[in-house]
């Protein structure tokens, strides 16, 4: 073996310096691929947490809009319903009226019916008793009256003619 005065002049020496400045540079280069890399996936992880965040505020709201768009619909389904039953009612009482002024027309009609059937009928009752009353009187004057109490008739009744013609 070899044995050299000073260290510096050693070949083992100097290719242990070459060493550590080789791994110094190679390091530092790794180091700063490294730190690339990280901050890299640390800006990719920030920019996840960002998406996320604004994705989940864009959730919240739509979650507002659905429940206020709920809350609509229910409150107008609940006014729907109350002007059903308004209409239903209205329409019932119309119907329940109508039906009542039917029966009223239908009654009306019924007692000018029986009016008519009884003015019909005592209408045909006094022709019946004119017939009766008329034939009566000529066969009692057929049975009483002659030529000559005729002619005393005719005779009186052209004797008040004037009179009756004045009181006209």
């Amino acid at each position: 073996m070899h044995h050299y005065e000073h260290f510096w002049l050693n070949p083992q020496f100097w290719v242990a310096i070459s060493f550590v400045i080789f791994v110094a540079l190679l390091g530092r280069t790794i180091w700063n691929k490294a730190v690339q890399a990280l901050d890299a996936r640390a800006e990719k992880i920030r920019a996840d947490l960002d998406e996320a965040a604004r994705l989940r505020a864009e959730a919240e709201a739509m979650l507002r809009q659905a429940e206020t768009d709920r809350a609509s619909a229910l409150a107008e389904a609940e006014q729907t319903l109350a002007r059903a039953r308004t209409e239903a009612q209205r329409v019932a009482d119309a119907t329940a009226a109508e039906a009542g002024a039917t029966a009223k027309r239908r009654e009306r009609m019924a007692m000018d019916r029986i009016s008519a059937a009884e003015a019909g009928a005592v209408a045909e009752v006094r022709h019946a008793a004119a017939d009766i009353a008329a034939a009566a009187a000529r066969s009692v004057i057929a049975e009483k009256l002659n030529a000559a109490a005729d002619a005393g008739l005719i005779d009186k009744a052209v004797a008040d003619l004037p009179r009756a013609l004045r009181a006209a």
